[in-house]
């Protein structure tokens, strides 16, 4: 009887063992079943902040999670995975977020995937890192990108010429250029603010560090930056450009080797008929355009519309973004991603650029057909990319020296904005074979 029930005992314990095993092979089938992911929306209706959701998505990235950007889905939205950390991050930041179930995932994924769906899920890999080319003292008015990125909580690094030409952009995934003048003519400033006490020393300033690197004048110094910046780009590096570092940096690698720059900017005359010595064969995006020889003039080239705009009135002034194909045309798409297809204009020193002065080579991404006048542009130059957008701050109409900087807790959903980190997010996208 002893005997029995000892065997009784045993065998109790294998079958509670089993029920055991038993049991947690169900919990993670169960756990499989019900696996979540949060979905950021991105549409005109639900998602509150636009702009801080881009940070959520690379933040995630960052902590080595897995993300999927939906390519005109409910306005781009975000597939991120599900865990306590990026709950916490969305309601720290207040960014509207969504837990769907793997099932509500997989149905999304279906549809996004039919052939009669102009749609697109873009595995993103890896959060890549960010430079702004600045001024370290920043210049008396203020950056969209640096704002944007400050707002989205994006970290990123200030680089300038030093950091350039001692090659630091190699370190970099995507590049942004600040407001720069490539030329060496102090951003044409000369015939407005010549007596100004911050433009007296911004110009000392410039000379100075232009010595130090070896150079005798700005324009040889600034020539040689974008060039390094040209070698980034060619290399695979993505650069992103507004307002004037757009067409004077084009102006500066098409003028290598040709003084453009009058007595007040470099302390000798220009070449005489310098006009006829421009190489458009050295640029990334433009052609065919005449330079603005007056240095009083606040304008740097034909390229810009800004002076030719006269019959636009700020309450019209709009521009429309193309409409590409998710599908075979991902990246001009992912550049376009937005819960609007219609964008309020603004204004900069480079505004918009002429359509007669754009390669044929570059995609004009927006544009304002009314006026003929494209303003966010794409191209490709070796391995790498490039995105020029004009005008200074999307939610600044005619942002001038000492105005105000654009407080973006009262934009978070500026659909101009968006347009900027759509770029600061695209790096990260797995690299796809071109189906072409």
């Amino acid at each position: 009887m002893a005997m029995y029930h000892f065997k009784n005992k045993k065998n109790t314990k294998q079958v509670s063992v089993y029920k055991i095993l038993l049991l947690s092979v169900m919990l993670i089938f169960t756990q499989n079943m019900f696996a979540s992911f949060i979905l950021l929306p991105m549409d005109d209706v639900t998602q509150t902040n636009h702009l801080k959701a881009y940070g959520i998505t690379f933040w995630s990235l960052q902590q080595g999670n897995k993300a999927k950007w939906l390519l005109n889905y409910e306005g781009g939205s975000f597939l991120l995975e599900d865990n306590e950390a990026t709950r916490n991050e969305c309601k720290i930041r207040g960014v509207t977020f969504e837990i769907i179930s793997d099932t509500q995932a997989e149905t999304i994924l279906k549809e996004i995937s039919s052939p009669s769906k102009n749609m697109e899920a873009i595995d993103l890999e890896k959060a890549p890192k960010i430079a702004v080319y600045s001024p370290k003292d920043k210049m008396p008015w203020d950056d969209a990108v640096t704002m944007v990125l400050t707002y989205a909580e994006i970290p990123f690094d200030v680089v300038y010429d030093t950091e350039v030409l001692e090659e630091k952009l190699l370190l970099y995934e995507w590049l942004h250029l600040h407001h720069e003048d490539f030329t060496g003519q102090f951003g044409k400033f000369y015939g407005a603010y010549r007596t100004a006490p911050w433009y007296i020393e911004q110009k000392n300033d410039a000379e100075e560090l232009a010595k130090k690197l070896g150079f005798s004048k700005v324009s040889q110094e600034k020539l040689e930056v974008a060039k390094k910046i040209r070698d980034f780009v060619i290399g695979g590096g993505f650069m992103f450009a507004m307002c004037s570092a757009t067409d004077s940096f084009d102006i500066a690698l098409a003028a290598e080797g040709v003084d453009i720059c009058e007595v007040m900017f470099d302390g000798d005359p220009s070449e005489i008929n310098y006009q006829q010595k421009i190489d458009y064969n050295k640029t990334f995006a433009f052609k065919d355009f005449t330079l603005v020889r007056n240095p009083m003039e606040y304008e740097f080239s034909s390229i810009d519309m800004t002076r030719k705009r006269q019959s636009i009135k700020r309450t019209s002034d709009y521009f429309s973004l193309q409409e590409y194909s998710a599908k075979w045309d991902p990246i001009p798409t992912m550049l376009c991603q937005n819960h609007t297809q219609l964008i309020k204009g603004f204004m900069g020193q480079t505004t918009s650029f002429n359509r007669l002065a754009i390669k044929s080579s570059v995609l004009i991404m927006g544009e304002n057909k009314t006026n003929k006048e494209a303003r966010y542009i794409h191209g490709v130059k070796g391995k790498g990319m490039f995105t020029f957008y004009g005008g200074h701050d999307p939610e600044d109409y005619q942002h001038r020296v000492g105005d105000a900087k654009t407080e973006l807790d009262l934009h978070p959903n500026s659909p101009g904005y968006r347009l900027i980190l759509n770029n600061v997010l695209f790096p990260a996208a797995k690299k796809k074979k071109q189906k072409t």
